[in-house]
């Protein structure tokens, strides 16, 4: 029997109740059937959710093949319901704040689209990745990408599982992932400030960064120093600082010579009038400390105590006592770097 879809085939029998000579068959015509997007009115609903649950089932239990046709369909069949363009009420044009406590929205949709996602999911961990190159493509994969700006943090987690797996099975479509969520920060950054999923997308990097083998290739220096760093700029970094620190850790894990120059980095970016986003910048730098070796503290060490001069007479309070932990930490450089500060701390008092 052919891989295609036997007209004969309802797709709203069970796969319980139909021979296993049909079963690839009925696969196929569920999926068709389920490329029908519900108005959420009609009994149309009930019988989509049904041959979803079915569908993933079927797929789970290892009895689908993956012929040809059959990956047609389900990439087919998961484009008609996830790529879509957002409302006007996603991308609210106020501005957005350090923490931006703006309540979530959530997709009527999403008892769909969950199905969907985790049939997505289970595709891709199942399917061998030459055999489905031709439909998991550049467009596929721009098409996900653009679906990290849902303002459903739902969606996104489940975003971040597929892409992930995406990157990990597809090993041709790494550079161009790299280098489509590259494209994603720079417009974040330099244009609209404006992006719901950039922690999802930071998170993902952040397991990919460790991954990276040694010695560092300069594609992936270079993301570090126009990808990474820039995102300290934001007035929004707030909602994503905790992901792009522990990025540029494990960067600096990989290879310490970099510290000093990331260092820099925040020193170009530091926040002078906002003391909330300036602690965040004191948290990262003493995480930089502590893997500092001595020679690339000298490197920063004039440009880094005029900073902390500065946090010492700042008029708030949580900024004012942080940088006194520098004097005790037990970093790298231990002693050696106790002395300056307390001269530094002496100066400034006196000045």
């Amino acid at each position: 029997m052919s891989g295609g879809v036997d007209a004969a085939v309802e797709p709203h029998i069970s796969f319980k109740d139909i021979s296993p000579l049909q079963k690839q068959n009925l696969f196929i015509s569920k999926l068709n059937f389920c490329c029908e997007i519900s108005d959420f009115s009609d009994a149309h609903l009930d019988l989509k959710r049904e041959a979803l649950v079915e569908l993933l089932d079927f797929v789970s239990s290892g009895s689908a093949k993956f012929t040809e046709p059959a990956i047609s369909a389900i990439c087919k069949m998961c484009a008609a319901n996830l790529f879509r363009v957002f409302p006007p009420k996603y991308r609210n044009s106020s501005n957005a704040t350090e923490t931006d406590d703006e309540e979530p929205m959530f997709d009527p949709a999403w008892s769909h689209l969950q199905l969907v996602y985790e049939l997505l999911l289970r595709f891709t961990s199942l399917v061998d990745a030459k055999a489905a190159k031709k439909q998991v493509d550049h467009s596929f994969v721009l098409r996900l990408l653009d679906l990290f700006d849902s303002d459903d943090p739902r969606e996104r987690d489940c975003l971040k599982s597929v892409l992930h797996r995406i990157y990990g099975k597809f090993m041709v479509l790494r550079p161009f992932i790299r280098k489509a969520v590259s494209n994603i920060i720079y417009r974040f950054v330099y244009e609209t400030e404006r992006h719901n999923g950039i922690a999802e997308l930071l998170e993902i990097f952040g397991s990919i960064i460790s991954g990276f083998a040694l010695p560092l290739k300069e594609e992936h220096k270079l993301f570090l120093w126009r990808a990474l760093m820039p995102l300290h700029k934001p007035k929004s970094v707030g909602i994503y600082h905790q992901q792009l620190a522990y990025c540029i850790v494990q960067f600096v894990d990989k290879d310490p010579k970099l510290t000093g120059e990331v260092i820099k980095g925040l020193l170009k970016y530091w926040p002078v009038t906002n003391s909330q986003k300036e602690l965040m910048f004191i948290s990262e730098v003493e995480e930089m400390l502590e893997m500092t070796s001595m020679d690339e503290f000298q490197k920063v060490m004039v440009p880094l105590f005029r900073r902390i001069g500065g946090c010492l007479n700042s008029s708030h309070y949580q900024v004012y006592n942080p940088p006194n932990l520098l004097f005790v930490a037990p970093y790298t450089v231990r002693n050696e770097l106790k002395l300056p500060f307390i001269s530094l701390r002496s100066w400034t008092a006196s000045s």
